[in-house]
């Protein structure tokens, strides 16, 4: 029976491990309490290289609407704000003028130093390089629309060679920063792992990547599973524990303790509860929902010994129930 059930269930995102873009339209995946279908949001952070300036005018009243009654010694009451933003593209040039003076006694022609950052003539600063990666990588515009927008900020086009330039700058400097983050990586207690496919020249790419604490390493790779995590180099060399969602891959390394991802077995039990409409599924569901709840809402993201040992009760009483309604496993 519990085999018949599960063929006539339908498994779609919100009860199984299967993306929402392999399964059909479910309206009801993001119905239950507490889910999120946009993601992760823009953190809003504002580049560093930009200012704010705010002004405040006054609007006086100085006769009555009504009457014409001379209002300018009244005591004001209050204020009604109303405001306006907008933004106004500057463009700073900066020379430095390095004095040219002959010795008089050894008649040598001497140079004044220029700044580390301007090796040449003409160059430009990291605010115009920092547009350009903005547009270029985060916002994917391509390189000639990248040369025109550039074109109608500062009125100068940007070579293709300089553009690819900056890519290249940003590539070696990423790569130092890459290895010292895969580093604090492998010295944390525990780290999640999970994967996401990208389109690269038409072709799918896999995307393996490995987040803990505030840090987040993702790699490109053109294979899925063994071949991307190997070349990744993280899980290979991590001794401690790995969240992910029971893929066997993740399994094949025993040098790891693992622990099973919370949102996956929301979605088993779902399964459950819909091919089964089993008791003991649905107190378990409950019982992490209420658990997650509680520990999101504290700065120490954990719970009192007290509160841990309620739980661990708690939890084997529901498997020990669910125990006796499942059927023998064969």
């Amino acid at each position: 029976m519990v085999v018949f059930m599960e063929k006539r269930t339908p498994k779609n995102s919100a009860n199984s491990s299967k993306p929402s873009s392999q399964t059909p339209k479910d309206d009801t995946a993001i119905t239950h309490p507490g889910a999120n279908s946009k993601g992760n949001q823009h953190n809003g952070i504002r580049c560093a290289n930009t200012r704010t300036v705010e002004t405040v005018h006054a609007s006086p009243v100085t006769q009555c609407e009504t009457c014409g009654e001379d209002l300018s010694k009244t005591p004001c009451q209050g204020v009604e704000r109303r405001t306006r933003i907008d933004i106004i593209f500057e463009k700073v040039v900066t020379h430095v003028d390095a004095e040219i003076r002959q010795c008089p006694q050894c008649r040598t022609r001497n140079k004044g130093p220029f700044p580390a950052d301007m090796a040449g003539p003409v160059q430009y600063g990291p605010g115009i390089r920092g547009y350009v990666m903005n547009l270029l990588i985060a916002q994917m515009i391509s390189l000639k629309r990248v040369q025109q927008s550039i074109q109608t900020l500062i009125g100068q086009i940007l070579s293709e060679a300089t553009i690819l330039k900056y890519v290249m700058q940003l590539h070696h400097t990423l790569a130092a920063w890459e290895q010292s983050v895969t580093e604090q990586l492998l010295q944390m207690p525990a780290m999640h792992v999970d994967e996401t496919s990208l389109r690269v020249d038409r072709k799918n790419h896999w995307i393996p990547v490995c987040p803990a604490g505030h840090i987040t390493c993702k790699f490109l790779h053109p294979k899925r599973g063994l071949a991307a995590i190997e070349a990744s180099g993280v899980i290979p060399r991590y001794g401690g524990v790995i969240i992910h969602d029971c893929w066997a891959s993740y399994l094949s390394y025993e040098q790891c303790c693992h622990g099973l991802c919370g949102s996956h077995l929301l979605r088993e039990l779902t399964f459950v509860i819909d091919a089964n409409d089993s008791a003991w599924a649905a107190n378990m569901k409950r019982l992490l929902q209420e658990t997650c709840a509680i520990v999101a809402k504290r700065q120490s993201k954990r719970l009192t010994g007290n509160e841990y040992k309620n739980l661990q009760k708690r939890y084997r009483n529901i498997l020990t129930r669910g125990a006796k309604q499942l059927p023998p496993i064969p």
